[in-house]
């Protein structure tokens, strides 16, 4: 069995490094921060398509990322959190399944993350926003990661806060568990799988029992 998890939202709770990384990087730039909530909001997204959103001109968007990224990876460590039972899930799957990760963060952070956070050792692979041209909710980036894990799994599950990671799941022809516990609308991720759980540790033992 494999199990891919996302990582914010699902795993680990990077608000508050976001938050204060969008602050600096719109006041980098002169321009006005926008609601905290309108940023939360789109958490899951691409950096690029999150600046897009808040209405950073298209020409400007990477100089923005580029001051979102210079400022997070200083405070990235030290400013995320597992989300409750993460930990504990972690551990409980990795003693029955093949573990990834796949998400639109950037790899590199994500690593040096989830090393912090000792649970890297878990993950046979991790798959983040510049290893893929096509980030969640398409395909790809599942697809990469399956490719860099051993053939033959009975089944393959995707386990993310958002429809994104529901969506990404569907069109990889794995299946889908939402967790409650992030980003995600609990409605629209009704809409989205028929999985839906309030962590990830309950989302593991459901599929412990499938």
């Amino acid at each position: 069995m494999i199990i891919l998890f996302d990582l914010d939202g699902t795993l680990i709770d990077s608000t508050e490094a976001i938050l204060e990384s969008f602050k600096v990087a719109f006041e980098t730039h002169g321009k006005a921060v926008p609601d905290s909530a309108l940023i939360k909001a789109e958490i899951g997204h691409p950096l690029d398509a999150m600046f897009s959103t808040l209405g950073v001109e298209e020409g400007r968007v990477w100089d923005y990322v580029d001051a979102y990224k210079l400022h997070y990876r200083t405070i990235s460590c030290q400013k995320t959190v597992l989300l409750p039972h993460a930990k504990e899930a972690v551990e409980l799957a990795s003693q029955y399944a093949t573990l990834g990760v796949v998400t639109t963060k950037t790899a590199k952070y994500s690593i040096e993350l989830l090393e912090h956070l000792e649970l890297m050792h878990h993950f046979k692979v991790l798959v983040g926003r510049e290893d893929v041209a096509n980030p969640k909710p398409h395909p790809e980036p599942i697809h990469k990661a399956l490719k860099a894990l051993p053939n033959g799994a009975q089944k393959i599950w995707m386990v993310g806060d958002t429809c994104m990671d529901m969506l990404a799941a569907k069109e990889a022809n794995v299946l889908g568990v939402g967790v409650t516990c992030g980003y995600g609308d609990e409605m629209n991720l009704i809409n989205c799988t028929d999985h839906v759980h309030s962590n990830a540790l309950e989302a593991v033992q459901f599929i412990a029992n499938q």
